[in-house]
């Protein structure tokens, strides 16, 4: 039975480029925590998906020359094709250009912004950033440049509709201070906090038409496109069927967690909870913001053109072993630089002569042992059959997990790796044969616990793992009916 639900997203990725490693991590980041949660026997919906509308797709169309439609498909397919290589478990995949899924929500939401009096029109004059598709103003910018995108912002005079942000100033800020909407890590809650506290204004909700053709139309006036991101940030409701309060929004809506970048952090603590309020809806519980990864110190960015393939490092080293990088080597909340040394030096190091060498010599010393087959026990880690280093790194592994702290999770578990490691060489069990049993089901003991804990972050190395032990994740008791697999991470 089902132990109440759980709904996890990932930010939506913009289809201006093929996506690059900064939103693998993200997208691993959100995968760790639903299977996590769907082991302990949450109902667990998992969405991730493309933001598909603005004037940078449209220009990256233009210049690709192709039609918006046919350029963003082809995006949408590599994003969609990332999450598949990387063995992310999504319950869905949401593209905002889906005229029957997403765009009645949107107009719904319009709607009821609407009906709340939170739309009106006026002039606006202002200064516009291309690269964070939003308008901006002087406390965003260093030396005249976007902070984020280090380029002069555009200077914008046109009639847009407007929502009436300011208006919910107060209740946010007060759903943030009382952990209402909970903002991780502490850092981020105070500086949206300290956002806020300097005064909210009303925010344009639509362009011209004539200067936003890739977009959808606002109801009632063809002369105008909805701004991008009060498309994009329904898109949380609209993929649980928002626009006919379907039985699958009314169960998972609000969303447990957001798993969002450090950029767009003002647009989902602010924005996106001013028009859930507008709206009468419950607000999202918790975000939870990570850092950039870097690349020579510098954010690796599509606009500054020094993207790391994702789909060549996985060609090359397997999903499982970039899983264990961007959430081993890149703390969750900070920046992290990526070099093909360190990748390299994590396969060679944690996962080839670690994991792999241990799970190797063990299954080679049950399988040339008199008894292949080793009696039951019970699989519970609560259990107080079960040894104590066992129990103590499940203790430090949940606690890292639902703290978010994946780096830490890992490391506990490469605790039980080295401690396996070391257990082996002291008990030697292929030089004794009085203790040669006992000896070889604790190591196998130890090992089973180890692919039950790495199948949330390694879900295919688990999965190996325990076909060599010749048992499933899911039994009850453990029969080991050990046989040879191949090397788990080969050495370069």
């Amino acid at each position: 039975m089902k132990q109440g639900k759980f709904y996890i997203t990932t930010s939506i990725a913009y289809t201006n480029s093929p996506p690059h490693i900064g939103f693998a991590l993200e997208l691993v980041q959100a995968d760790v925590l639903a299977r996590y949660k769907r082991l302990l026997g949450k109902e667990v919906f998992f969405l991730t998906g493309t933001d598909e509308h603005g004037a940078k797709v449209a220009k990256a169309a233009k210049a690709a020359g192709e039609e918006p439609k046919i350029f963003t498909d082809k995006i949408a397919g590599r994003f969609l094709e990332l999450a598949k290589v990387l063995d992310i478990s999504n319950d869905y995949f949401i593209r905002t250009t889906d005229k029957r899924r997403h765009w009645p929500s949107v107009e719904k939401v319009w709607q009821g912004l609407k009906e709340s009096g939170d739309i009106y029109k006026k002039e606006y004059r202002g200064l516009y950033c291309s690269g964070c598709e939003a308008f901006i103003t002087k406390k965003d910018l260093a030396d005249g440049k976007c902070i984020i995108h280090q380029r002069e912002p555009e200077k914008v005079e046109e009639e847009n509709y407007f929502f009436r942000l300011s208006k919910y100033s107060k209740e946010i800020k007060e759903a943030i201070e009382i952990g209402e909407i909970k903002i991780l890590p502490q850092g981020r809650k105070n500086e949206i906090l300290s956002f806020i506290s300097q005064g909210l204004q009303d925010v344009s909700f639509s362009r011209p038409r004539n200067d936003l053709k890739w977009a959808i139309p606002v109801p009632g006036d063809a002369s105008s496109s909805i701004y991008v991101w009060a498309d994009a940030l329904t898109n949380y409701i609209s993929a649980l069927g928002y626009d006919k309060e379907s039985s699958k929004f009314k169960k998972f809506w609000p969303a447990d967690v957001h798993f969002i970048g450090k950029d767009i952090l003002r647009f989902h603590a602010v924005i996106w909870p001013g028009m859930l309020l507008s709206l009468g809806l419950p607000l999202p519980k918790t975000i939870f913001v990570h850092g950039h990864i870097t690349k020579d110190g510098q954010k690796i960015s599509k606009s500054l053109g020094n993207a790391v393939d994702p789909f060549e490092l996985v060609e090359k080293y397997g999903a499982d072993t970039l899983r264990y990088y961007l959430l081993r080597e890149i703390l969750p909340t900070e920046d992290g630089d990526f070099t093909r040394q360190k990748f390299e030096e994590r396969y060679n190091g944690d996962l080839a002569k670690g994991l792999g060498n241990l799970v190797a010599r063990v299954m080679a010393v049950a399988i040339s042992s008199k008894f292949p087959v080793f009696a039951e026990s019970d699989s519970d880690v609560s259990s107080k059959k079960t040894p104590k280093f066992i129990n103590k790194t499940w203790k430090a592994y949940r606690k890292a997990v639902e703290e978010f702290k994946f780096n830490d999770a890992l490391a506990a578990i490469w605790d039980l790796v080295h401690f396996s490691d070391k257990y082996i060489e002291e008990i030697r069990p292929w030089e004794n044969s009085g203790k040669k049993q006992p000896a070889i089901y604790n190591l196998l003991f130890s090992i089973a616990n180890i692919a039950s804990l790495l199948e949330p972050f390694l879900p295919k190395t688990s999965e190996d793992i325990f076909s060599q032990l010749g048992i499933k994740p899911t039994s009850k008791k453990w029969l080991f009916k050990v046989k040879k697999g191949k090397p788990l991470f080969p050495r370069f």
